[in-house]
């Protein structure tokens, strides 16, 4: 994106910019130590040029740019003068081993503190239950000041510098993260930057006739305006919020508010904003946060007769972020959240932008290869979309706090003979449990019933069978519940990026239908499967005969797998025609370590040549290291229903 612009222009501008603006730092910060001073201005110096050319792109036609620019500088300087010791110590190990986060020790666990623990205390009391997990990275969902009664599930953040009083306090944050720190585990937040709760104080100076603030937003005297953009902007939530402005009578403005009417979009048109958002990032990164997950990337940037959404600005925008951490805190990396096209989705994704990401693309396919029984949709999106930019790595995942959307192309679909509306009505059908085929217990989400269309809630192992195996007291149905838990997790642990573990998949949770009994709950089915963890129920992980026990062995298993195996680190995946639909095949290679990995989404055996497996190097005897047990294929290898393999004694 900045290739068309001429670099030695500014190369010019950015050093002699850069010139006249240090001398005014060090005068206003002369009381730190010249040694100090040196380190950071060497890292300021090398990260500035990339700045400057991002924000003078977004904000050059703004009289006072340099003016912006000098604050957004102090106020980086005084944010890395208060990151602590232990944090600048991290800071280095990091630029040593800059793309740590590709690396097979991670495991990561997300979770609300109040379901999961009740507060940040008690979150810190369990950290030997994620260490016996494997975990070491922790996502804490939103726990941040929101209005009371609705909120988004806390995505509207009134305050990004106070936790919710009834988790804890920021200082309790802080010491967690410390404490997580000692056990190895990094801590991960969200940062909810596209907009603020109404009850923010940005907001109420707003509403209270603050100019400034105002501007801090989206506002329009009258619908003109709002409805030129209507014409383009599709409503996010049409059923309870139709269109994006909401009327504050107060003020007698139009308040452009994207998801919920109490959700105000800030207007990052203006640089003060940015500067504004960059300070609150700065200083979440020094609480310890080391990674950030950016809500809603799409929707940051607003020009009328486009979609609003992914637009080029947007990208810029995320971009200047991650410069001013690389200067102030580079133990942080950011993970995109963009629940959108997946060519949109790769757009996010770089060292100098996103270096994490969600692949909502996998996670939604893998569900709909269990719905089909075969992996063929699967392979062929994974060959054409899983390869990443070097230094970059999927955020995978199963289940999440949100819904499933099928977020898949409809082109890649089409290219396969598969139908992509009629596809996404199977799978509604399918996993709301309408079909006759279904093993799944299932909610709908936001369903149009005019169109058919639904996005799908529920938790991993009622999707999967478990809830209605058990209802029906059926062993068969059990096994086969399980072994699909499994054979998900199984894909996310090994295919290459970060395995995510939504808290309770690990003990088998099953649809909490208490949320009904709600009024700030009920009609939202996502709070089916936000249950209040079951600790009488993880004490049952212990026990093997029991499903919470079998899931929880199978989770610590895949873990070890991928923490003692160097084929699962910072290495290229490689998928491969197994020469059977129902089968997922990759190859992870790391030097003289190479493994092949075999998903059966069928509940019938399946072979698979042996002649196929000699083609792609494999001897005639191997090891699968989930089962723990040699395997000699002469004619074929059969593999069980829904069985996941790891085979070593693949190809040099």
């Amino acid at each position: 994106m900045e290739s068309s612009y001429d670099t030695s222009w500014f190369d010019r501008h950015s050093a002699s910019s850069f010139m006249r603006l240090m001398p005014r730092l060090r005068a206003r910060f002369k009381d730190i130590p010249e040694a100090d001073w040196q380190a950071y201005t060497m890292r300021l110096e090398r990260h500035f040029p990339r700045l400057f050319r991002l924000l003078h792109r977004l904000y050059s036609s703004h009289y006072d740019f340099f003016y912006h620019l000098e604050n957004l500088l102090t106020t980086a300087t005084e944010m890395w003068i208060q990151r602590s010791d232990e944090l600048k110590a991290l800071d280095a190990i990091r630029e040593n081993d800059p793309n740590w986060y590709q690396s097979h020790s991670l495991i990561g666990y997300i979770l609300y503190v109040d379901l999961f623990a009740g507060n940040l205390g008690s979150v810190r009391a369990r950290i030997p239950y994620l260490k016996e997990l494997g975990v070491t990275y922790l996502h804490l969902m939103p726990l941040f000041k929101s209005p009371a009664g609705d909120n988004d599930g806390g995505y509207a953040i009134s305050s990004y510098r106070e936790v919710d009083e009834e988790l804890g306090t920021m200082a309790q944050l802080a010491e967690l993260a410390g404490d997580l720190r000692n056990h190895n585990i990094s801590l991960c937040l969200d940062f909810v930057f596209n907009h603020t709760s109404d009850e923010h104080e940005w907001a109420k100076k707003a509403l209270a006739g603050d100019r400034d603030c105002q501007e801090y937003y989206r506002m329009y005297d009258d619908r003109t305006i709002p409805d030129q953009y209507e014409k383009t902007v599709k409503s996010v939530f049409p059923d309870e919020h139709p269109g994006c402005f909401t009327y504050r009578n107060r003020i007698k403005k139009w308040v452009w508010t994207t998801f919920k009417n109490y959700q105000w979009d800030l207007n990052y048109e203006n640089p003060a904003v940015f500067n504004r958002m960059a300070e609150e990032l700065m200083f979440l990164g020094n609480q310890g946060v080391e990674i950030l997950r950016l809500d809603a990337v799409a929707f940051l940037w607003k020009k009328l007769g486009t979609t609003c959404e992914n637009l080029p600005e947007a990208h810029l925008l995320i971009q200047a972020f991650n410069a001013v951490v690389r200067i102030v805190a580079p133990a942080m990396v950011f993970k995109s959240e963009a629940i959108v096209h997946p060519d949109e989705v790769a757009r996010y994704i770089s060292e100098d932008e996103c270096q994490v990401s969600y692949n909502p693309l996998l996670m939604a396919l893998l569900w709909s290869s269990l719905a089909s029984r075969d992996a063929k949709f699967l392979r062929h999106c994974l060959q054409k979309r899983f390869a990443l930019p070097q230094g970059c790595a999927w955020a995978n995942y199963v289940r999440c706090h949100d819904d499933i959307g099928w977020t898949f192309s409809d082109d890649d679909a089409r290219e396969i003979h598969i139908d992509p509306t009629a596809h996404r009505k199977f799978l509604i059908e399918f996993y709301t449990g309408r079909h006759a085929a279904s093993f799944a217990s299932g909610l709908p989400f936001q369903e149009n019933p005019t169109t058919g269309d639904a996005r799908i809630s529920g938790s991993c192992a009622s999707l999967a069978g478990l809830e209605r195996a058990l209802q029906e007291n059926n062993p068969a149905a059990i096994e086969l519940a399980i072994r699909r838990i499994l054979l998900l997790y199984g894909v996310i642990f090994t295919i290459g990026g970060v395995p995510l573990i939504y808290a309770g998949d690990e003990i088998a949770v099953l649809n909490d239908h208490s949320y009904e009994k709600d009024p700030e709950k009920d009609g939202d089915t996502r709070w089916v499967h936000r249950a209040v963890f079951n600790w009488e129920k993880a004490e049952l992980r212990t026990q093997p005969d029991t499903p919470e026990g079998r899931v929880f062995a199978g989770l610590l298993k895949l873990a070890r797998v991928r923490q003692n195996n160097f084929a699962f680190t910072r290495s290229e995946t490689e998928i491969i025609d197994t020469g059977n639909e129902h089968v997922l095949g990759y190859f992870r290679q790391h030097q003289e370590q190479n493994v092949l990995v075999l998903a059966n989404f069928a509940e019938s055996e399946q072979p698979i040549a042996a002649t196929r497996l000699r083609q792609l190097g494999l001897r005639r005897t191997f090891t699968d290291i989930i089962a723990g047990k040699n395997v000699t294929a002469a004619a074929t290898l059969l593999m069980e229903p829904c069985q996941f393999m790891v085979l070593v004694g693949a190809r040099g």
